[in-house]
């Protein structure tokens, strides 16, 4: 089959649908993928070994002056909603004619399209040419069920919550949705959530079943492949010499890395990583922090810490003692699969889902957030896991489970057998 697959969003929305990408790609078909890289123009270079056609469009969509703004009224506003609002205004709407425009012609040239759940441009292009559409989710928190809610209340009040959840995401997001739905003459969406999030064809949850626990009420097509991994990238570093002399010289150290969400600009990254340094100090813990311009902001390593600009998590990972992260995605589940416990700073409310299902599964302690935190708490958070090695030995076991399981080669049979 010819497929084309389209994402959007920092590099936690891209790998995974370069990994599936690159497997639809070494199981036969003819693949193309479009990125909209967010935040970074790293992707202008990427190219796929197993021969994937890769085009980047519009990337990156905002400058890191701008980025540094977004992100601190991202997470200074309490309000997933308002949060949500704010991403796709100044994230998502400067690329979304370009996106859409690319969307429309990748329909008409392939066979079957597989999108991110976020992608409505790539949804909308594919229900106007009549062609199936595949949803990519990489969480499961978005999907409705009377067994659960992200707000973690008694499971009477789910279905008033999820009602309420549904109409407010219909109501953030149905101006976007519908404005390129009326360019092509189509009926307004009714439902955000079940047409555009949802495809009722078949729509792939990205997630470890070991994390993610299937509903009875979910939808048959609603499917859990497990986390869509990759090797490592060249973008996202090695493992050098000097990292592999540290590591090696003392205790296993905790790995610190805010992901996307660590600040670009230097001003604001020179105070996230005095806070991270301080952090490590005051718990008496060796660490490697991951920041893109350390050097600039003035840090030098020494013997408790390190600074690294990037590292590969799937090499890093497995020889530390835990990792503090923002809670996204994958390097959420990158971090189960190495068998080490999370101390989450959650930026934004879907962080916060990430943090509460490791707490549930017993990898990680009390979640902090990027509002609130200070050098002292994210000190006693680490100190907690390091007393606590249950937490450890229970990340063990999970990523025992997650090794036998498969994520992109179970996507790609999803796909193929529909």
């Amino acid at each position: 089959m010819k497929i084309g697959l389209q994402t959007w969003g920092s590099h936690g929305d891209i790998r995974p649908m370069l990994a599936l990408a690159e497997g639809l790609q070494l199981a036969g078909h003819d693949v193309t993928l479009l990125i909209t890289c967010v935040d970074s123009d790293a992707y202008a270079g990427v190219t796929s070994a197993a021969g994937v056609r890769i085009r980047v469009l519009a990337s990156p969509v905002i400058t890191a002056e701008q980025g540094a703004e977004i992100g601190w009224s991202i997470v200074n506003s309490r309000d997933p909603l308002k949060q949500m609002a704010l991403i796709l205004r100044r994230c998502f709407g400067p690329a979304e004619d370009e996106m859409f425009a690319a969307a429309q012609q990748l329909a008409a040239e392939s066979d079957v399209l597989v999108g991110h759940y976020f992608m409505h441009p790539l949804q909308i292009a594919a229900e106007h040419a009549g062609k199936p559409y595949v949803s990519v989710l990489l969480s499961h928190a978005a999907i409705p069920s009377a067994y659960s809610h992200p707000l973690g209340l008694p499971r009477i009040f789910n279905g008033f919550l999820w009602w309420l959840t549904r109409r407010l995401l219909h109501r953030t997001l149905k101006p976007y949705v519908n404005r390129l739905r009326a360019q092509l003459g189509m009926a307004p969406a009714r439902d955000i959530v079940s047409e555009v999030w949802l495809s009722p064809y078949l729509t792939l949850v990205g997630v470890s079943p070991q994390i993610c626990e299937r509903q009875p009420d979910w939808p048959d097509a609603v499917q859990v492949c497990g986390f869509l991994d990759m090797p490592n990238m060249q973008l996202e570093g090695r493992l050098t010499e000097l990292l592999s002399a540290f590591l090696a010289a003392g205790e296993a150290p905790v790995y610190m890395t805010l992901g996307s969400w660590m600040p670009s600009d230097i001003g604001n990254q020179t105070d996230t990583l005095r806070m991270l340094t301080q952090a490590a100090r005051l718990a008496g813990c060796r660490a490697v922090i991951q920041a893109s311009s350390w050097e600039a902001c003035g840090f030098l390593s020494d013997d408790q810490i390190m600074y690294v600009s990037a590292s590969p998590h799937h090499l890093i990972f497995p020889r530390c003692a835990a990792v503090v992260h923002h809670g996204g995605a994958g390097t959420t589940q990158s971090t189960t699969l190495a068998g080490r416990p999370s101390i989450v700073i959650a930026h934004i409310s879907e962080q916060e889902h990430w943090a509460n299902e490791l707490r549930r599964i017993g990898v990680a302690g009390k979640l902090t957030t990027r509002r609130s935190v200070t050098a002292k708490q994210l000190a006693d958070r680490i100190r907690h896991v390091r007393a606590h090695p249950e937490l450890a030995e229970n990340a063990q076991a999970i990523a025992t489970a997650m090794a036998q399981e498969h994520g992109v080669a179970r996507a790609v049979e999803l796909i193929t057998r529909r």
